[in-house]
């Protein structure tokens, strides 16, 4: 572990560090207490302070509105708990940022992550395909797993997760790493054979959550990993391999063509993706487009400070007699809980790190090819992960659930490390350099 410590990490931060990623998808207790003490220590000593870092500059101004915002909060004592769920990984984007500065530092924690899922796709086969079910306890405890026989909901994968949507999330932010392992050069053939199987497993699955957001996070990795380069040759096979469910799913196709494709394509996934019939059957304030033209509503009586975190959970059973515990869109949930400013200060800072790190040229090399190919395979997969998670909060909120919250602030945090001063990245390979030898 030691041999790929950046300069800036101390040797026990490192250690804990990379603990924390592995069993972050397994146990939230205690991967975060292994991630706090890692933040701790990151933090500590650190040559720039939080405030002369210009990227953490629209994140403390949206941390002073959200505390503000809590005086005058609907929401009242909510208000002040559901600061947990941004606060500290406002910190936690500066502290981490020590043990990711390095393009070899960020392959390795890559693939912890990889490995810390492996329970999760073994446990999630195992409740599908041979009943299993918990709780399982570890340790006296500490760690319990609660497990549903067949899935959350019934029939889904959700493995250890509480629903298959928050499963699909994990496993699609996760197979852009799969997919990057697999194609790293000087590989052994064990080796590659390992990370072979290892994609096969995420895949299916990420398959098996029956999530179309995480299918749609699969697909979407595919090109962005691989590259531009190999753009001309894959988005065309790309094309021909969708257009068989295309026709399957989508209303209105001819339907000689439309029984063709479903000769060929699975039944639960066009079904799925066509899905009329769960529309059909749902009331009009269950849809989304319901919960955010309310929510919109909420942000126009409140547009400065919001309603106070949890708010919408409150007001939406007021208004449609339905309840939901969120606006199924972050941006909106965050313009209704703490204000249209503080909405536009943190999803800007998010779609800010996406740009500015393509604007460097992480998918076609640029300012990384002379780091070798190995590490712009593992940027490109990190940038399309961090990707990924921005889409699927477009219509779900997978970061209410801790484990991912976590893991896409440090993704957050590694786009930042990209992005560093060329004397940082220097400063980072002479201490890998130094441990090397």
């Amino acid at each position: 572990m030691a041999r790929c410590r950046p300069a800036a990490a101390t040797s026990m931060g490192w250690l804990v560090f990379q603990l924390g990623l592995f069993l972050l998808p397994s146990s939230a207790l205690l991967a975060g207490l292994l991630l706090l003490t890692a933040l701790v220590l990151g933090s500590c000593q650190r040559q720039q302070p939080f405030w002369r870092d210009p990227w953490n500059w629209p994140l403390l101004i949206a941390a002073l509105l959200m505390l503000f915002g809590c005086f005058p909060a609907y929401s009242g004592g909510h208000a002040w708990v559901g600061l947990g769920n941004w606060l500290p990984f406002f910190w936690a984007f500066w502290g981490f940022q020590p043990y990711l500065v390095s393009d070899e530092a960020r392959r390795r924690c890559a693939l912890w992550l990889v490995a810390g899922t492996l329970p999760v796709v073994i446990t999630g086969l195992g409740q599908l395909w041979w009943g299993w079910q918990g709780p399982w306890q570890l340790f006296g405890g500490l760690i319990v797993w609660f497990m549903a026989s067949g899935g959350e909901p019934t029939g889904r994968l959700s493995g250890l997760f509480d629903y298959a949507n928050i499963a699909g999330a994990w496993l699609a932010m996760v197979w852009p790493f799969c997919l990057a392992a697999l194609l790293q050069p000087a590989l052994s053939r064990f080796q590659r054979s390992v990370a072979l199987g290892v994609a096969i497993a995420v895949v299916a699955a990420l398959v098996l959550t029956d999530s179309r957001n995480a299918w749609g996070g699969l697909m979407l990795a595919i090109p962005f990993v691989f590259g531009p380069a190999r753009w001309p040759w894959l988005l065309p096979l790309m094309v021909l391999a969708l257009l068989p469910v295309t026709l399957a799913a989508l209303p209105g196709s001819p339907s000689g063509l439309q029984q063709w494709a479903r000769t060929f394509v699975p039944e639960g996934i066009w079904a799925r993706l066509n899905d009329m019939r769960y529309f059909q059957d749902r009331e009009l304030m269950s849809t989304r487009m319901s919960q955010w033209g309310v929510a919109l509503q909420f942000i126009d009586s409140r547009p400065w400070l919001g309603w106070g975190a949890a708010a919408f959970s409150v007001l939406y059973p007021l208004r449609t007699g339905q309840w939901h515990g969120h606006a199924h869109n972050l941006p909106l949930e965050l313009a209704v809980s703490h204000g249209i400013p503080v909405a536009l200060l943190v999803v800007g800072t998010v779609l800010a790190l996406l740009i500015t790190v393509l604007r460097r040229g992480v998918l076609t090399g640029g300012v990384l090819i002379s780091r070798g190919l190995s590490s712009t395979v593992f940027d490109r997969a990190w940038w399309t992960a961090s990707l990924i998670l921005v889409v699927m909060h477009a219509t779900d909120m997978p970061f209410f659930d801790s484990r991912l919250n976590i893991a896409g602030w440090i993704l957050l945090a590694g786009l930042r490390c990209i992005i560093l001063p060329q004397q940082a990245l220097q400063h980072a390979r002479l201490g890998l350099d130094n441990d090397v030898g």
